[in-house]
Parts: C-alpha cells; structure tokens; sequence
C-alpha cells in the first residue's frame, strides 16, 4: 500500500472518529433506557407526572368553582394539564413501562387531602398555594433537571410541557400578588402545612430519581429557587420568602 493510500485510509478515519465523537458526547452522562433498574423506577416516575397532571387537571376544575369570574380561564389550563397527561402517558409507551399508578395515587395522597380539605372550606389561598404555586414550581423544577437525562422521545415531550407549566404558576403568582393584602395570614399557614411535604415526598422518590441520573439534592435546590421567586414575585419580602423556606427543612 501506498503513501497516498495510507493518508487517505487516516483521513477518512479522522471523519469516522469526530463523527463518532460527536454522537458519544451527546448520549454522554445518559442512563441507559433500556435496562430492568431504569425501566423498573421509571414505572413509578412516568406514575408520578401522569398521577400529578390529572391531579392537576381536578384542582384547577375545582378551584374554577371558587372562582366563576375566572372559570374559562382556568378551564383552560386545566385543558393544558390533560394533554400534558397524554404525552407522558406516551413517554411510559415508548419505553415499553407500565406506569405504577397505585404507588402514584399514594404519593400525592397527602397533598390531595389537604387540597380537598381547604377546597371544602373554600380556602381559595391554600388551594392556589397548593396547585398553582407549590405543585407547579416542583413540577417545572423536575422538568428542568429530566430534560437534561431524558430518552430523546420524552425529552420532547416534557419541553413542551414546561412551557404551559410557566403559565399555571403565572396565574397563580397574579392572582395571589392581587390579593395578598387580605391573604397573606392563610398564605404562610398553607405554606407551613404543605411546604414539608414537598420535600417528603422528593425523598420518598430520590433512589428512582437518582437511577434515571437526577440528583436529589439539586431537584430540591431547583424547586426552592423556583419556590421563592415565586414569593417573591407575589410581593413578599425576604425575610418573609426566608421564613417561609425554613418550612421545607423542618
């Protein structure tokens, strides 16, 4: 074999090896979708968003009734919430996974109680706090941090969704920054009640967040900076947005 040959043999080579490259850097520091442990926790996490869009979906329906005036509105994102349901049930599909829907339904049990008890009282404030506020900056936080680890198809699909959740926590933080005057007391009584149980429930799922490579301390810090500037957006002061925080560390 000639020179010319061998150059040309190490050029194509070089080609073959940045293509290469190129396609390992980009799968770089992804768990590997297709094993038993991935798909196995990826039951209860799919569970969770579906469970968490439906729950989602009957909150906003319900908190529509403390507020006609603004009940096309709500119905719209509670809209929003079913068709984010569907995508990720589709994600579940991809994978071949068989969402945990019993494990899911627990989960949230203690959120949805305390949602049901002040929807009953007619706690207007606790039940924005709790879905449009509390739920919606958890779930655009976890988002967030999947996005980054997700199969491509979910990846996609959760995107999309992110994009809607700004809206719901958008409406929260208006409604709640319009009417904080007269709330405030009922608002830092719902953040002490149910602030814990973010982190609670964050705990009970770290080990099959951390098999789908999303670390637990960083869901936690992604979710209390989203948490807090939504405080703050309300019109909370910082020594206020800090006490409120040392709930989450109780």
């Amino acid at each position: 074999m000639n020179k010319s040959s061998i150059d040309m043999q190490t050029l194509e080579s070089n080609k073959n090896l940045k293509v290469d490259a190129s396609s390992d850097e980009s799968t770089s520091g992804l768990p590997d979708f297709t094993t038993e442990s991935y798909k196995d926790a990826y039951s209860r996490i799919n569970a969770i968003v579906i469970e968490g869009e439906q729950e989602a979906y009957d909150n906003y329906i319900s908190i529509a009734t403390l507020l006609p005036k603004d009940s096309e509105e709500l119905t719209k994102l509670a809209k929003m919430e079913l068709k984010h349901k569907r995508g990720f049930t589709a994600c579940g599909k991809n994978l071949g996974v068989t969402a945990d829907m019993p494990f899911a339904k627990e989960f949230f049990s203690k959120l949805h109680g305390n949602f049901q008890t002040a929807l009953e009282n007619e706690n207007l404030t606790t039940c924005l706090l709790i879905q449009a506020i509390l739920i919606e900056a958890f779930a655009i936080s976890a988002y967030h941090v999947y996005i980054r680890v997700a199969d491509p198809f979910a990846k996609k699909i959760t995107q999309g969704v992110v994009n809607d959740e700004y809206l719901h926590l958008n409406y929260g933080e208006k409604w709640l920054k319009e009417n904080l005057h007269t709330c405030k007391d009922e608002l830092i009584a719902a953040n002490k009640a149910n602030l814990p149980l973010i982190k609670k429930m964050l705990d009970q799922v770290a080990e099959d967040a951390a098999i789908l490579c999303m670390d637990k301390e960083e869901l936690m810090e992604e979710f209390m900076i989203a948490y807090q500037d939504a405080l703050l957006e309300m019109g909370l002061d910082n020594r206020e947005i800090a006490r409120m925080a040392m709930a989450a560390i109780v």
